[in-house]
């Protein structure tokens, strides 16, 4: 394969055959293929695209650059799901252990925080001693024990969804749906799924901005799920405020500890049921029935446990992460509250260091807000809008002055 002639033919918007595709990239994954060939390669998607056999050639080709979980013949349902990002978004906190508790399987490999967007693995890692670097060995050893895992991307497991990731994030090239849909799919096809629910947000708390782009990569990952013969649930949700009342990695968890104890964020509740509805084929009755038990905390703790947390920490992590500061924001007049713009709130955080500017960056569990309003309350001049965790009197100004903009309250 020259593969100067074949970035060439996808430049001229030319289609690459299975083949083509494959060597492409097993010859990215050793060496052959150099880092500056590959990211041209990526401009050249970028810029014409691909045809749905293409992005599912390439997909394929991904998930099987390395490791992939391989189960008995006898199991249960193995399903996961997979949001686009949001602000707040902590639903995998609370759905992995309840479609646990469902008989079903959830190998969940999640990713880390960019940009605005906060990410499964920095939340669950401000559990204190929660382990995310699991082998494929011992996760499946796991989900035979008790039906979860929560874990991060091994260097074995897709390692050239990795590698690209890194190539389009500093060529500017991550805005492309094929390639999207094949860092996505990929992953998640190589848990070895039966079902799968997919969130795509949009928003200004978005990576897709508009619904119309939201649908696009809702229907390529479609597409490719069903090359795969696995069955692909699709939900479309704005993100226009944040999801629940918390935004920051420690305080996300907390609430998502909360509604598993019974005090409900009903938004976040919504999308929780939704989806886990979708992937485990029961009802909603059913599964609220397992929340108001106390088994999916049960499950939940059990995971913790089981991936070196200790589960008597869960009810102390507002002690264990308490910000030096934490700010009350209130109402300057009386009103409705029109709108709490979640790209605004993301930026906050972001100045906070609840999130990452890039993959380098470290990220300060304590910080963030929590008790959010929500859009259509009423509210008095004086009423708590929300509170800012921070390290300092400086970064609450910055955050004031960012949040400030961010809701807008009508009489």
């Amino acid at each position: 394969m020259h593969v100067p002639t074949l970035i060439a033919r996808k430049r001229d918007g030319e289609e690459l055959n299975q083949q083509e595709i494959q060597s492409l990239i097993d010859d990215f994954v050793t060496g052959e293929v150099v880092d500056a060939q590959m990211a041209s390669f990526a401009m050249a998607v970028y810029f014409k695209g691909m045809s749905p056999a293409e992005t599912a050639a390439l997909t394929f080709a991904m998930l099987n650059s390395g490791e992939t979980f391989s189960f008995p013949n006898a199991h249960p349902p193995i399903v996961d799901k997979h949001s686009t990002g949001g602000i707040g978004d902590k639903v995998s906190l609370i759905l992995a252990p309840l479609v646990a508790c469902c008989g079903c399987w959830i190998p969940m490999v999640s990713g880390r925080g960019l940009g605005i967007t906060g990410g499964t693995l920095d939340k669950m890692e401000s559990i204190p001693g929660f382990r995310v670097d699991l082998s494929i060995s011992r996760a499946t050893e796991q989900l035979q024990e008790i039906g979860v895992v929560m874990m991060g991307q091994t260097d074995r497991f897709c390692p050239a969804d990795k590698k690209l990731y890194a190539l389009r994030d500093v060529t500017a090239t991550v805005p492309s749906i094929p390639l999207i849909t094949a860092s996505i799919m990929s992953k998640k096809l190589a848990e070895t799924l039966q079902r799968l629910v997919l969130d795509v947000k949009y928003g200004s708390g978005a990576f897709m901005k508009t619904i119309e782009e939201a649908h696009l990569l809702a229907e390529s990952m479609i597409a490719v799920g069903k090359q795969m013969n696995v069955e692909v649930s699709v939900e479309m949700n704005p993100m226009e405020e944040p999801l629940g009342h918390a935004v920051g990695n420690a305080l996300e968890v907390i609430e998502a500890i909360d509604c598993m104890r019974g005090n409900d964020s009903p938004d976040l509740m919504a999308l929780v049921l939704s989806q886990a509805e979708k992937i485990t084929h029961l009802p909603k009755e059913k599964l609220q029935a397992y929340l108001a038990s106390g088994a999916c905390w049960e499950k939940f703790c059990a995971l913790i446990h089981a991936q070196g947390g200790n589960p008597d920490d869960l009810l102390l992590l507002s002690k264990i992460h308490q910000a030096p500061v934490i700010h009350e924001f209130r109402a300057e007049k009386s009103g409705t509250i029109h709108r709490v713009d979640a790209g605004a709130c993301g930026q906050a955080s972001l100045l906070l260091g609840a999130g990452r500017n890039k993959s380098t960056d470290a990220i300060d569990p304590r910080v963030g807000f929590d008790q959010i309003v929500k859009v259509g309350t009423c509210v008095n001049a004086g009423d708590l809008l929300m509170r800012i965790h921070a390290t300092s009197p400086e970064q609450v100004l910055q955050a004031v002055s960012s949040i400030s903009s961010a809701i807008e309250i009508r009489a």
